[in-house]
């Protein structure tokens, strides 16, 4: 029996078809979430815990038991469920693309964070990468601002490999990079990176960043709205071809 389910359902007087109702299921599968091992689809997970007042791994801590921080984990578990993404990054290369000497840079900047605390979460944001390799492979496209390329992040030597991985990256079939030139003018997604995931059953969340935690949205409207910033962002962007061309000439520069 889940417990903490169960007491949380309690505390709240729901009941498994008043759940089942609010999230879109049937009873039957609800009933099963209060059976030890029983885990919801990540997306149902975060619903349901939404309105028990509580976190997903509060309800279901196995599938949180990785090395992300703890926040960041219901956005990590949609991730590997989606069937394609797209993925805006204004400032740094997506960590989805990032090289393991690039992440512990980045993390380690400034000494905010013990060694052993970078050093786990450079292991978690590795293990998202899995997706891009994974058959079938998600469907993925990043959007860029050209300033990544150019922004020294550690040293020359990091900066080089990076940028040389991202042109590898980019030619596999299923992932699509593309620049928005330094010269563009001002566009929507300058005011904070974001990512939009679809779902196997075609539903579609969005994740947000920002200096002290992620945020999950789900609500339609929301996610109407960052699709709509997408679409800008992606008209200001080069076509991938010219984007690998941009890249590359970054790489002899970091070389």
């Amino acid at each position: 029996m889940n417990e903490v389910l169960r007491v949380a359902m309690a505390e709240r007087g729901e009941t498994v078809e008043s759940l089942a109702h609010q999230v879109g299921v049937d009873p039957k599968t609800a009933g099963r979430w209060l059976s030890a091992g029983r885990v919801p689809h990540p997306r149902t997970r975060i619903a349901v815990a939404g309105i028990l007042g509580r976190e997903p791994a509060e309800l279901w801590p196995e599938p949180y038991r990785r090395r992300d921080l703890p926040w960041f984990r219901p956005w990590a578990e949609l991730e590997q469920d989606a069937t394609s993404i797209r993925s805006y990054q204004s400032l740094l290369v997506p960590g989805l693309l990032q090289t393991e000497e690039y992440a512990r840079a980045v993390l380690g900047t400034g000494g905010l964070l013990p060694p052993d605390e970078v050093a786990q979460l450079v292991g978690g944001r590795l293990e998202r990468q899995v997706l891009l390799d994974r058959d079938p492979p998600a469907q993925v496209v990043f959007a860029i601002d050209e300033l990544v390329l150019h922004r020294m992040v550690g040293d020359r030597v990091i900066m080089a490999r990076q940028v040389a991985h991202l042109v590898a990256v980019a030619g596999r079939e299923h992932v699509q990079l593309r620049v928005i030139p330094l010269d563009g003018p001002w566009h929507t997604g300058l005011a904070g990176p974001f990512m939009l995931a679809r779902l196997p059953d075609g539903s579609e969340v969005a994740y947000l960043d920002n200096q002290l935690r992620g945020e999950v949205v789900t609500e339609s409207a929301d996610i109407a709205s960052l699709g709509r910033r997408w679409e800008s962002v992606a008209g200001e962007a080069l076509p991938a071809r010219r984007s690998i061309e941009l890249i590359r000439e970054a790489v002899q520069r970091w070389t």
